[in-house]
């Protein structure tokens, strides 16, 4: 075993998509884990519990210094990625960078962020986004070697359950339709963040702080546009799969005043703005060298170059580092064939039967 697979990761909000899926890859190298959760029960609490070189450690995060000290103990390794349903987002994210800085320990910590759009444009912020982005500026100014990541859109959102935004809704003669804000043309970042993040994040840390140290990474490995989402859906399922833009995103269930600012910004900055997913200047101009066979949309064999987007042209950038940090990557072509169904299935839908 080399050294590298001695270290240990420190992990937050282990039972979130994002650290669930560095956690399992993570077990299987060898690297040993500390990770924070919320609750010990539940599928996936159980499942990273009996994972081999893993130790979960329940607690809450807020005004808990101490315990903070306790999930970086023993570690060099860092991934952090903060939730608003712990509390102060931002109180939080700070408290985890210090923490991570009196360890001593810490050689990469890795923040999980989002823009605040208000920073580059005439948008409104997201509040659940621009937290992200307070908390990502206080991290470089405490020094500690860092890299940011910028997921994009989850694969795994899509439900044919009654929930705003990612509603893949079952229609009575066997389609499905997906109502959102976004411009039907527009190309949108996505990633299967179960399969994908894991991987790229290990290459990360072995690429180390040398290579990475204050850079933002995109985690998108496609840009599709709903069109060409639907169509994927379509291919995969059989079935006719039809995108309607709507000008308010469609509430029918219950969701937390929070979460109804962030919908209602959302709608603004894609909706009415158009504004681009990703505003940053580097997720916007090319990148020097960038590989010509790997086209930002349309799938692993696409073609090559920009593309029109929201607020002008969406950069390959955005899709290649993510590529080559990981080449194993899922389409979503490929999400809406072998996983869409069967997470369906897991929620006691009965359609694919």
């Amino acid at each position: 075993m080399t050294q590298q697979l001695h270290k240990t990761i420190a992990v937050v909000n282990a039972t979130g998509r994002q650290a669930a899926s560095l956690i399992r890859v993570a077990s299987a190298l060898g690297y040993g884990v500390r990770a924070h959760t919320h609750t010990l029960k539940g599928v996936i609490a159980e499942e990273l519990a009996n994972l081999p070189n893993v130790t979960l450690l329940r607690g809450d995060l807020m005004n808990n210094p101490t315990f903070m000290d306790e999930i970086f103990k023993g570690t060099q390794l860092a991934f952090i990625n903060t939730v608003s349903q712990a509390g102060d987002e931002v109180v939080i994210g700070r408290a985890l960078a210090d923490a991570a800085k009196r360890a001593g320990t810490i050689q990469h910590f890795v923040y999980s962020s989002m823009p605040d759009h208000s920073v580059h444009g005439p948008w409104p912020s997201p509040p659940m986004w621009a937290c992200k982005f307070t908390v990502e500026n206080y991290v470089r100014q405490l020094g500690i070697p860092a890299t940011f990541v910028y997921a994009g859109i989850y694969n795994n959102n899509f439900t044919s359950l009654p929930y705003p935004l990612f509603q893949m809704e079952l229609q009575p003669d066997g389609s499905f339709e997906w109502a959102a804000p976004f411009n039907p043309d527009v190309p949108l970042p996505w990633l299967d963040a179960e399969h994908d993040v894991g991987p790229a994040l290990i290459q990360i840390f072995k690429d180390g702080p040398k290579k990475w140290n204050g850079h933002r990474i995109a985690l998108t490995f496609e840009t599709l546009s709903p069109i060409q989402v639907c169509a994927a859906f379509a291919r995969a399922l059989g079935r006719r799969v039809k995108y309607r833009r709507t000008s308010k995103i469609e509430v029918k269930v219950r969701i937390p005043d929070g979460y109804r600012e962030q919908l209602e910004a959302l709608e603004e900055l894609f909706g009415r703005h158009e504004a681009p997913y990703f505003p940053q200047p580097e997720f916007n101009t090319p990148a020097a060298g960038s590989p010509k066979g790997l086209g930002p949309a349309g799938g692993k064999g696409a073609g090559a170059g920009m593309m029109q987007g929201p607020g002008g042209v969406v950069s390959q950038r955005v899709t290649d580092e993510a590529r080559k940090l990981w080449q194993g990557w899922r389409d979503m072509e490929e999400y809406a064939r072998e996983v869409f169904p069967v997470e369906e299935e897991a929620n006691g839908l009965q359609w694919m039967l």
